[in-house]
């Protein structure tokens, strides 16, 4: 288990901006290199930083709000809850769930620093989804990223749209992905590309909205 101590940070974007509970990077390299130390197969705490395919989520959600108006959505691999959050303002109720307990933990911080009563923060790993959970819409944003994932991801995504739900994807454009978003795209009903400045340069991100047809 990951001990850190985020800290209130303020995201300005074009589109939006809010604030959050993120932790400090190096806080966050220093206790994953002490924790490989005694345990090599310790995971990256890939969910400790704010990825470029959040703040497009996150873009999208504040100029489509009508996605999230009203709904109840679900976002899965949530990471710090960016987008979460945002869709908190306009949904009747949000699960925010990631696989790791400390993300939660933080993303519950950030709801709670909003007050938001709407939003709930849960454990959730796609590997073994609940039977009954069920969103109207669900969020994922640089989920496709490790092609051993890819097939159980698929799987995931079928499930839901098979079951009516709205699919909002955000990715970028990665080769290695290519395969995995063509198996999509029989779903795919719109497709916007948003360009997200960070860190000195512009990342490209493409946000799939995938429908049963």
């Amino acid at each position: 288990m990951m001990t850190i101590h985020p800290v209130l940070k303020h995201i300005e974007q074009p589109a939006f901006s809010i604030s959050l509970f993120v932790p400090d990077p190096a806080e966050v390299q220093h206790v994953y290199f002490d924790l490989k130390t005694g345990d090599n197969n310790t995971p990256f705490p890939y969910w400790a930083k704010i990825w470029s395919a959040s703040l497009a989520m996150g873009s999208f959600l504040q100029q489509h709000t009508a996605y999230v108006q009203g709904k109840k959505v679900l976002e899965l691999a949530a990471g710090l809850g960016l987008p979460s959050l945002l869709a908190a303002r306009y949904a009747t109720s949000v699960c925010c769930s990631d696989y790791a307990p400390e993300a939660v933990a933080v993303a519950m911080q950030s709801a709670a620093h909003h007050g938001l009563t709407n939003m709930q923060c849960r454990v959730l790993n796609w590997h073994h989804l609940p039977d009954d959970i069920e969103a109207d819409v669900l969020i994922l944003s640089d989920v496709n990223y490790d092609p051993s994932e890819f097939e159980v991801l698929y799987r995931v995504l079928r499930r839901f749209i098979v079951n009516r739900t709205t699919v909002l994807l955000a990715t970028p454009q990665r080769l290695m992905a290519k395969s995995f978003i063509e198996r999509l795209l029989p779903w795919c009903v719109q497709q916007h590309e948003l360009t997200v400045y960070e860190e000195g340069q512009d990342t490209m991100i493409s946000v799939l909205v995938l429908e049963k047809k």
